[in-house]
């Protein structure tokens, strides 16, 4: 009879400790209305919802590295649909989910601001676009007027490199 009680009884401790570990993060999965990426699926699931940046530190970008738009310039005026060509020096682009020396990825951020803060997990919405999958270019579908982009690169698991790794430009859509 003893043996029968220990069976169910050590089942629920498995599940008990099975479970003490999570704390409630997700995973989310890319996926935004805004955009269409011509290079790759924007299918990156290794984008937690990461509200603590503590793990591990940020790693250090060399003083020379910066991002930038290969095919666009602030004040220029573009038909919409239009592609979005980005570009970085000073590091390689990589996909998310490992934390990589020297490299990262890239995120667009569009009429939110300059850049994120420095070793802050950028957001994920129609407003945060992120390429995961190290693309360097999208295809972007904006309303009529004037928009501001902010292209910014991140460590392997989207904590910002901050103002040093972001460029911004406001563009007019016909």
């Amino acid at each position: 009879m003893k043996k029968l009680l220990c069976v169910p009884l050590l089942f629920v401790m498995g599940l008990i400790s099975c479970n003490s570990g999570n704390s409630g993060e997700s995973t989310a999965t890319d996926s935004t209305a805004m955009q269409k990426d011509t290079t790759k699926s924007m299918a990156d699931t290794s984008h937690a919802a990461m509200q603590s940046p503590a793990a591990e530190t940020l790693p250090a970008i060399p003083a020379n590295a910066s991002v930038f738009f290969k095919n666009l310039k602030d004040g220029e005026k573009v038909s919409s649909p239009f592609k979005v060509e980005m570009g970085v020096t000073g590091l390689s682009v990589d996909s998310a989910g490992t934390i990589r020396p020297n490299s990262g990825h890239f995120h667009l951020i569009i009429d939110d601001g300059d850049s994120t803060a420095t070793g802050v997990v950028i957001k994920k919405d129609s407003t945060h676009l992120h390429f995961g999958n190290a693309q360097k270019e999208t295809m972007l579908k904006l309303t009529p007027g004037q928009h501001k982009l902010a292209l910014q690169f991140a460590d392997g698991i989207h904590r910002s490199y901050g103002a040093q790794l972001s460029k911004a430009i406001t563009i007019s859509v016909k």
